[in-house]
């Protein structure tokens, strides 16, 4: 009795090349297309204003802008907005590097409460926040006779200022060593004190050169934010022409007081600030691609 033997045709795997050829490789229109719309919107909504803005504060001459950035109540909302900043960023670098090194080195209860709290600034209007701390600090507000009585005055001056932009800008550090920590993990710490070192050494030694070009990157926005904050600032300063605006502030006065020249003038200044943070950024970045690829 002879058998027969059938064949089994083997299962083909299908060429997906064409296919995955035709998901990705779209005609040159499309290409231009896109191009093309992404060039007009950035065209018109960054870089027309940009232009706007440096147009008419020299529209007038080099020596009318002087004049406009040189009167006394100019001079002090950018001296103001300097000292904020002068504050305010070395307060979110020890926040940020203190709350991102107990996220990722350390298991505790209540992380993911101490997670949702650093967002909340990116959760609520700066209005908002501004009416919370008067609330708090106003001399009608739960510590108001408190700090009447120790002749001390944060609505309407200076530390007001300070702690709505501190509030404002406190996830940015923080949200920008998280995950590179998280990434980084902790084995180098844990070798590093198993070999002997401090705490301390292994933060500065260790920890702190892994961590700096995160670090660089969130003062950058901690800076540009705090520069340019406008509603939380405006409820508590109480707008005292000279001794609590800040730039932002005053070009509100200016402009609505149809001093135009002025306003466009203290602008420029802020919008050269805001492009020398973007020219750092740009700068750090390069660098962190750079040392990444060695």
């Amino acid at each position: 009795m002879s058998s027969t033997s059938t064949s089994v045709p083997l299962l083909s795997t299908p060429d997906l090349s064409h296919t995955w050829k035709r998901a990705t490789d779209e005609p040159d229109w499309v290409r231009r297309s896109l191009i093309t719309i992404a060039l007009v919107f950035l065209g018109l909504f960054l870089v027309l204003p940009l232009a706007v803005v440096l147009y008419s504060a020299f529209e007038q001459g080099l020596g009318v802008w002087y004049a406009a950035i040189t009167e006394p109540d100019a001079a002090a909302s950018i001296r103001l907005t300097l000292l904020v900043v002068v504050f305010v960023v070395p307060i979110n670098v020890i926040f940020g590097v203190a709350v991102a090194w107990a996220i990722t080195k350390f298991e505790f209860p209540g992380k993911p409460l101490l997670l949702a709290i650093i967002d909340m600034p990116f959760a609520i209007s700066p209005v908002v926040v501004g009416l919370i701390f008067v609330i708090l600090f106003g001399s009608q507000g739960w510590l108001g006779n408190w700090l009447s009585a120790h002749d001390m005055r944060i609505i309407f001056a200076v530390p007001g200022i300070i702690i709505v932009i501190a509030f404002g800008t406190l996830p940015f550090v923080a949200r920008e060593l998280i995950p590179l920590m998280q990434q980084q993990g902790k084995q180098e710490e844990e070798a590093s004190l198993t070999l002997g070192a401090s705490g301390w050494k292994t933060f500065w030694y260790v920890t702190l050169p892994n961590i700096k070009w995160g670090l660089i990157y969130g003062v950058i926005l901690c800076n540009a934010r705090a520069m340019g904050e406008f509603g939380a600032v405006a409820i508590v300063s109480g707008r005292i022409r000279g001794e609590t605006n800040t730039m932002p502030l005053h070009i509100e006065v200016l402009y609505n007081e149809y001093m135009f020249t002025a306003a466009f003038a203290v602008s420029s200044i802020l919008t050269g600030l805001a492009l020398v943070t973007i020219a750092i950024k740009s700068t750090v970045e390069w660098f962190e691609s750079r040392h990444n690829a060695e």
